[in-house]
C-alpha cells in the first residue's frame, strides 16, 4: 500500500471540511491510502464545528490507515507558528495563512520527492495570501514546478468527456495575442502529448488545438495568429510525429473532442479552455500539473470563501483528483514496466 498526500489548502477555506468528508466516505480498497498534510488541531476544530465524525491522528512511522481515520503528517511552521481556528474568520485569508499553505505545499513535495508519498493532491489556496506570505508565485501550478526544478510544465484539466491544456494562463486578454508564439505552442503539443501517453495510456494520442479569433480567424479577416503563429508549430509537430489537427474554430472543438474525435483540446488563453470545461466538469474536474517529474492532482475550484464554514462544501473534485492521481501513478507505472 502507498500514501497519497492531501494538502490541507487555505484553513480559511473549503479545503479542511472538503478533506474531512472525503475521508469520512473514503472506504479504501485500491492501492492507495490518503494522508492529510496540514493542521491537526484546525482539523480536529473543523471536524466539531461541522459534525464529522471521523477519527484525526498524527502520523507516525508505520502508521496504518483505516477507514475513518484522517492521518496527518504536519509541516514545520516559520518560527513554531500554530493556528486555531478561534484566531481565525472563516473566508478571511492573512500573511499566515498564506504560510501555512505553503508549508503544507513545500512538505508534500518533498515527502513525495523522498519516496514517502506517491503523490499529491492539493486543496484550493488564495495567491494573493500567498504571495502576502512571501511566495511570489502566481499560483499552485508555477510553485510546484520551482520546487521540483522543472521548466517543462502545463495545466491540464482533466475530466471524464474533456480534457484541456492551456498556451497561455494567468495574464490578461490584451496580453495574451504577443505571448504567443510557435515554439510556446509546439512545447505545450508535446508536453500534452507525453502527459496523454505516460499519464493516461493512450499510446497514438489525438490533439486538437483551438484557434485563437473566432471563427479560427475566416481565412485572416477576423486575425492573422492562425496562419502566423499557430499553423507553423502544428506543421513542426506533425513532422516530430504527432497526431495533431487544427486550429478549429473555438465555438466547435470542444464539441468534436467530447464526442471522441480528440483526447485533448490544446487552447490559447484560460477562459477559451475553462468555459466549457466547467460547464462539463464543475463537480468532477481535476487540475492535473502534467511534466513534472512527481503526480499532482487538483480540485478544480477555488477557496469558495464565500461558504467557507457554512458546512455546505461538497468533496467531488477531491474525490475525482485522489482517484485520477492514484490513475496516473499506475500509469506511469505500468508505462516504465515497474509495477
Amino acid at each position: 500500500m502507498s500514501y497519497v498526500g492531501i494538502t490541507m489548502g487555505c484553513p480559511v477555506g473549503i479545503g479542511p471540511e472538503i478533506i474531512l468528508k472525503f475521508i469520512a466516505d473514503f472506504q479504501g480498497g485500491g492501492r492507495f491510502w490518503p494522508m492529510v498534510i496540514g493542521d491537526v488541531e484546525i482539523l480536529r476544530q473543523c471536524a466539531k464545528t461541522f459534525g464529522i465524525t471521523v477519527d484525526i491522528k498524527d502520523w507516525h512511522p508505520g502508521a496504518r490507515w483505516s477507514p475513518g481515520m484522517v492521518l496527518v503528517r504536519q509541516p514545520t511552521y516559520e518560527n513554531g507558528m500554530m493556528l486555531s481556528l478561534s484566531e481565525l474568520s472563516w473566508g478571511q485569508p492573512s500573511r499566515r495563512t498564506g504560510l501555512v499553505m505553503a508549508a503544507c505545499i513545500e512538505e508534500a513535495v518533498r515527502l513525495v520527492q523522498e519516496g514517502d508519498l506517491a503523490a499529491m493532491v492539493t486543496c484550493p489556496i488564495t495567491k494573493a495570501a500567498l504571495q502576502g506570505a512571501g511566495y511570489a508565485y502566481p499560483g499552485h501550478t508555477e510553485m510546484l514546478a520551482d520546487l521540483c526544478r522543472s521548466s517543462e510544465y502545463a495545466m491540464m484539466m482533466a475530466g471524464p468527456s474533456l480534457r484541456v491544456t492551456l498556451v497561455t494562463i494567468h495574464q490578461g486578454l490584451a496580453q495574451v495575442a504577443a505571448s504567443l508564439n510557435p515554439e510556446r505552442i509546439l512545447r505545450l503539443i508535446e508536453i500534452t502529448g507525453r502527459s496523454l501517453q505516460i499519464d493516461f495510456g493512450f499510446p497514438n494520442p489525438r490533439i486538437a488545438v483551438a484557434g485563437f479569433n473566432p471563427h479560427a480567424g475566416e481565412g485572416g479577416i477576423f486575425g492573422d495568429e492562425e496562419r502566423r503563429v499557430i499553423a507553423p508549430a502544428l506543421e513542426r509537430a506533425r513532422a516530430l510525429g504527432w497526431q495533431v489537427a487544427g486550429p478549429f474554430p473555438p465555438d466547435t472543438v470542444f464539441h468534436k473532442a467530447v464526442h471522441g474525435h480528440y483526447d485533448a483540446v490544446i487552447c490559447m488563453y484560460h477562459d477559451q479552455g475553462l468555459i466549457p470545461f466547467k460547464l462539463l466538469h464543475f463537480e468532477d474536474g481535476v487540475n492535473v500539473t502534467i511534466g513534472l517529474p512527481i503526480v499532482r492532482t487538483s480540485v478544480d475550484h477555488g477557496t469558495a470563501y464565500d461558504i467557507a464554514g457554512q458546512g455546505t462544501a461538497k468533496p467531488t473534485s477531491l474525490n475525482a483528483a485522489f482517484a485520477m492521481a492514484a490513475l496516473i501513478v499506475e500509469n506511469r507505472a505500468r508505462h516504465t514496466g515497474q509495477r
